[in-house]
């Protein structure tokens, strides 16, 4: 009798163990299977979601806000640079890094440890950007990952050192959804460096100008994903910004950036899929090294190097 129990006993526990493998592979707990962020690079606030009319961003606005979450109280506690806060969100550390393009990130990102955890090609992750020194962000220093499970990246005209520099957006987008067609990556960076760039030049129409054309471009990206069938319903989309810009009351104004100003670290936040909430908009404080930790659930890797907590308010209960 008692040899029958415990054969008994050990074919229960053999039928529990491959139900339940059967169960986390069939029925995976979130159904995103494709990630993007958007990056608008250096647009401040009060031109974006703090302008009540948003009227220089209609389309996420008016179109995509009722299919998300928007959050009002966004901030980059770091350095307020390109670099830095890219290094932010996709890494979970705030790093005063260099600026230039020519250092990597001390720690390793979402697309290094995604890539590894699924044993993914290069192909299937990218960074893509105007702005040719964000290539410094697809690998990082630490000597354990230095190297290893890099996305591919396509930034700037022809890569950092041609000296050929920075491309326009409109560029950048059409190389994404040429990216998109070929290869239907599942994890991308996309960041569009028009705001940011034209603020420097001074130029406030010229700036306010880039934000909406960037508020298109967000649209046209959201809108190809759910008219392909590999990316419609399963594909969740963050859209921020890597810093903002100095309040019209410090030195330089809009022109300018850098400090710790509430104009450099208050930054924009929407996030929509299939796992979030619809038309919500919430003021828990939350920051840029929250989305790495937020990608990390979705796509359930675990990330031991990063700092940011899940953005647990942002999902369906």
């Amino acid at each position: 009798m008692k040899v029958k129990v415990i054969k008994l006993f050990f074919l229960l526990c053999i039928v529990v163990s491959l139900s339940t493998c059967y169960k986390d592979s069939a029925f995976p707990k979130y159904k995103t299977q494709n990630i993007f962020i958007v990056i608008m690079d250096g647009a401040r606030y009060s031109e974006t979601w703090g302008d009540p009319t948003h009227q220089y961003i209609p389309r996420m606005a008016n179109e995509l806000a009722p299919q998300g979450v928007v959050c009002t109280n966004f901030y980059n506690e770091g350095t307020t640079n390109t670099i830095s806060g890219h290094t932010a969100f996709l890494t979970g550390n705030y790093q005063d890094i260099s600026n230039s393009g020519y250092e990597s990130p001390s720690n390793p990102s979402v697309f290094q440890y995604w890539n590894k955890t699924y044993n993914k090609v290069q192909s299937l992750s990218w960074i893509i950007s105007s702005k040719d020194k964000l290539s410094a962000v697809a690998d990082c220093s630490d000597p354990k990952w230095k190297g290893q499970y890099c996305p591919s990246f396509n930034c700037g005209i022809n890569g950092l050192g041609t000296g050929n520099g920075y491309r326009d957006d409109s560029t950048t987008l059409d190389i994404a959804l040429n990216i998109l067609s070929m290869n239907h990556p599942h994890l991308v960076l996309l960041s569009f460096r028009d705001p940011d760039y034209t603020a420097h030049l001074g130029d406030w129409h010229l700036y306010l100008n880039a934000i909406r054309n960037t508020d298109e471009f967000v649209y046209r990206l959201w809108k190809y994903l759910q008219n392909d069938p590999l990316y419609n319903g399963s594909t969740t989309m963050f859209v921020t910004n890597d810093h903002g810009r100095h309040l019209d009351s410090i030195s330089g104004g809009f022109a300018s950036h850098g400090d710790g100003c509430e104009g450099c670290r208050h930054v924009s936040f929407f996030a929509c899929g299939p796992d979030f909430k619809q038309g919500v908009v919430i003021s828990q404080k939350r920051e840029l090294i929250d989305i790495s930790a937020t990608i990390a659930e979705l796509f359930q890797f675990s990330m031991p190097t990063g700092k940011g907590s899940v953005m647990e308010e942002l999902f369906k209960k």
